[in-house]
């Protein structure tokens, strides 16, 4: 890596290690983890992700996904090859739902809440980490061909295998709220959170644009609508009385 880019590292970001954002959903999803917890990774994929390992930490940890290496997945107890608009398992059978930069791909997301919703126990919990498409990188994203996106994450270190298209119908906070309701989902909460500037750390002069807007966006609220980050908590409630 480019020995400025390491020094703006260590200056500016040291609190920030490789995939932050992703051990910043773990400590999400750890928070609500329970011994007892059945538990389903949607999008699971080959377990390439380790802040997604959560094997021992619940009672059962189940994978979906349509890349066949979920079947090899070392995460899951039992990873099943399948569309998370269809998911293969019955109703309500888990505790906790989650899933990791997942909601960006999906092209009917509607499907998927109301499969998640299904799967779910009462009082069952469905979380989720997303790029907002209102920041800058989705932004980029909706106007630049899928085989930018691969060069851009060669660039990064990542392959082109696990970089898979977008649609970003479902990376907005009125996407989600819009969702939830049409599905009888609570919202618990959706957070928005800009870190270090991933997609700008390829040289000293666009980390430093990246550090700037990052800046800009965590001095107040009212800007974060744009940082890059949503990471939601949805309930499913549990029937009323008659």
């Amino acid at each position: 890596m480019n020995s400025l880019v390491a020094q703006i590292d260590r200056a500016w970001y040291s609190r920030f290690g490789a995939n932050w954002d992703d051990q910043l959903f773990r400590e999400k999803i750890l928070a609500h983890l329970r011994p007892d917890s059945a538990v389903l990774d949607l999008g699971a994929g080959a377990g390439i992700v380790s802040q997604m390992n959560f094997r021992g930490r619940a009672a059962s940890i189940c994978g979906v996904d349509l890349d066949p290496r979920v079947l090899a997945n070392p995460f899951l107890d039992e990873g099943r090859l399948g569309d998370v608009a269809s998911i293969p398992y019955k109703n309500a059978c888990f505790d906790l739902a989650f899933s990791d930069n997942v909601l960006e791909h999906l092209k009917e997301p509607l499907a998927v809440f109301r499969e998640v919703t299904r799967v779910l126990k009462p009082g069952g919990l469905f979380l989720f980490k997303t790029p907002n498409k209102w920041h800058y990188a989705p932004t980029i994203a909706r106007w630049t061909p899928h085989g930018f996106h691969q060069w851009v994450n060669r660039l990064r270190g990542r392959h082109e295998e696990d970089t898979f298209p977008s649609c970003y119908r479902a990376n907005s906070k009125f996407a989600i709220h819009r969702l939830a309701n049409q599905c009888g989902l609570s919202i618990m909460s959706i957070e928005r959170f800009e870190g270090r500037p991933e997609y700008m750390r390829l040289s000293w002069p666009t980390y430093v644009l990246g550090a700037a807007y990052e800046r800009l966006v965590n001095a107040n609220e009212v800007f974060a609508p744009w940082r890059v980050l949503l990471i939601g908590i949805l309930r499913k409630p549990f029937p009323t009385a008659p």
